[in-house]
Order: structure tokens, then C-alpha cells, then sequence
């Protein structure tokens, strides 16, 4: 990757792991699956501006079904059952691991030894922090976060295979998808009385996290992880969502005064040193080739 592509992907993932604490704020005002249909009903409203991407419906259903609605869908009601933004920034970060594996069955990218090993060390990160299970996190939550990052791996692989798009118009068209499913899902478990009661009571917080989930996270994050996902194997970008983590940690931290035990410090540190052997050594490999 260049040294411009890799500060973007670092830029994405500063974005996106500050994210989490507004992803907090908005659902201390809307239940989870209402939070979700009014981001993307929201951050579809410029689909009716702008061509519809030069793709087959289908697959554009499938890419907004894992992408957008899977993924936050699950994440979002995995932090309102006991799943403290920090931890969960960490924890869909197995989104990278999911990639990479998925990738290589369905697109055949085979991962290097270096890569395969920096997967290894991140993803022992992770199992310690899955192992401090308890107090603030709790199994539900957990598990549906898992399941949010395999619905993003699925994603990153489908728009890998998607042919080539102007990256807001992509975004915007899959944003259409989302809000009736994720509203028929909130009135049939959340319920109408806690989704009219949101609705009828909005808050400067809550508006003000639905459009930063919008314009920050989606239009901002995605169109750049897309971007970027069309120019490098899925192997390559996924685990710079692994940076995601430290800003999340540190926003949650800071804002939220979320606090980590040395087990879950450790597996961050695992996260961290994951990346660099994943990332780093092969775009220096890549520098000394060409003196």
C-alpha cells in the first residue's frame, strides 16, 4: 500500500473506533434495531440523487444485507445487552480474521506465512480479552458482536468481488437497505410502545449521534474502506481495522471512563503487535526490494 492509501485506512479506522461512544450516546436514546434503521434510512436519502451503481440488485441487496444491516444490527444490540463500547471496538476487530479466512475460500486469496502469523498472535488478543467474560461484558454480548464481525467479513468480501463504483453512489444505494428490515425487526422485538416513544421524544444526543453514525461513520468510513478494498486484497486492508481498537479504547476511556483489566490490556497489546507483523514487515520488505 502507499504511504496516502495507509494513512487513509488509518484515518478510517481513528473515525470509526471513536465511533463506538457516539454509537453509546445513540442508544441511550433509541433501541438498538430503530438506531439502525434510522442510520441508513438516513444515509440513504442521496441515493435519490445519484445513479444507482452499475451492479445486479442482488448483489447490491447481499452487500447492504452483511455490510450494513448484519453487522450493526448485531453490534448494536449486542452494546445494549451488556457489551461496553471498547470491548466491542476490540472484539468485531475478529472482522479481520474472518476476512482473511473467507476470502480464501470464496476468492481464493491465499494469506502469506507472515500474514497467517499476525492473525495468529491478533487473534490470541482477542481470546484473552473473550476470556475476561464477566462484570461489565456479558456472553450475550459478546456473542452477537461476534456475530456483527462475521457479517462484516462477508461484506468486505462481497464488495471485493462487486465491480467498480463511484464509492459515495455504492454507499448511499446500500444504505437502502437496512431501514425496513431493521425497522420490521424493531417493532417486532423491541416493540412499538419503546419505538414510538423514541420517535415522539428526540434528543439534541440522539439526532446529533444518528448523523455522525451517518455522515462520519458511513459515508466517510465506508467510502474510503471500500475505496480501498477495490485498489488491495481483502487480506491486505482488513487488518487495519485492528488500529479501530486503540481509538475506541482510548475515546471510551477519555469520554466514558470505561476501565481495562491487565487481561484485557494484554490481549490489546496482542492486537496491536498482530497489525504490525500483518502490515508493517511487508511494506518494508517491499522498500528494500527496490534499492
Amino acid at each position: 500500500m502507499t504511504p496516502r492509501h495507509i494513512a487513509l485506512a488509518v484515518l478510517v479506522a481513528a473515525i470509526w473506533g471513536f465511533n463506538f461512544v457516539v454509537m453509546r450516546f445513540g442508544l441511550d436514546h433509541y433501541p438498538p434495531l430503530l438506531l439502525t434503521a434510522l442510520r441508513f434510512a438516513l444515509a440513504a436519502i442521496p441515493a435519490a440523487f445519484v445513479p444507482r451503481p452499475k451492479m445486479p440488485v442482488r448483489q447490491l441487496v447481499w452487500i447492504g444485507a452483511t455490510w450494513f444491516l448484519g453487522q450493526f444490527a448485531f453490534l448494536f444490540t449486542a452494546m445494549a445487552n451488556g457489551m461496553p463500547p471498547g470491548l466491542a471496538s476490540l472484539t468485531l476487530q475478529s472482522q479481520a480474521f474472518f476476512t482473511i479466512l473467507i476470502a480464501a475460500a470464496v476468492l481464493g486469496e491465499r494469506p502469506s506465512v507472515r500474514q497467517i502469523s499476525g492473525v495468529a498472535v491478533a487473534f490470541a488478543g482477542l481470546f484473552l480479552i473473550g476470556a475476561s467474560v464477566g462484570g461489565d461484558m456479558t456472553v450475550l454480548g459478546l456473542v452477537f458482536t461476534l456475530a456483527g464481525a462475521v457479517s462484516w467479513a462477508w461484506g468486505n468480501v462481497l464488495i471485493r468481488r462487486a465491480p467498480r463504483s463511484d464509492m459515495f453512489a455504492l454507499v448511499a444505494w446500500l444504505s437502502l437497505v437496512p431501514p425496513l428490515p431493521a425497522l420490521a425487526l424493531s417493532l417486532g422485538v423491541e416493540g412499538w410502545p419503546a419505538v414510538s416513544y423514541a420517535l415522539l421524544h428526540p434528543t439534541w444526543a440522539g439526532i446529533g449521534a444518528i448523523f455522525f453514525l451517518t455522515i462520519a461513520a458511513t459515508f466517510v468510513g465506508y467510502g474510503i474502506w471500500g475505496h480501498l478494498l477495490k485498489l488491495y486484497p481483502a487480506s491486505t486492508v482488513a487488518p487495519f481495522s485492528l488500529m479501530v481498537p486503540l481509538s475506541g479504547a482510548l475515546s471510551a476511556a477519555l469520554i466514558l471512563g470505561e476501565r481495562f483489566p491487565p487481561l484485557r490490556l494484554a490481549g490489546m497489546g496482542l492486537i496491536v503487535l498482530g497489525l504490525l507483523v500483518v502490515a508493517l514487515p511487508l511494506r518494508l520488505g517491499r522498500g528494500r526490494a527496490k534499492k
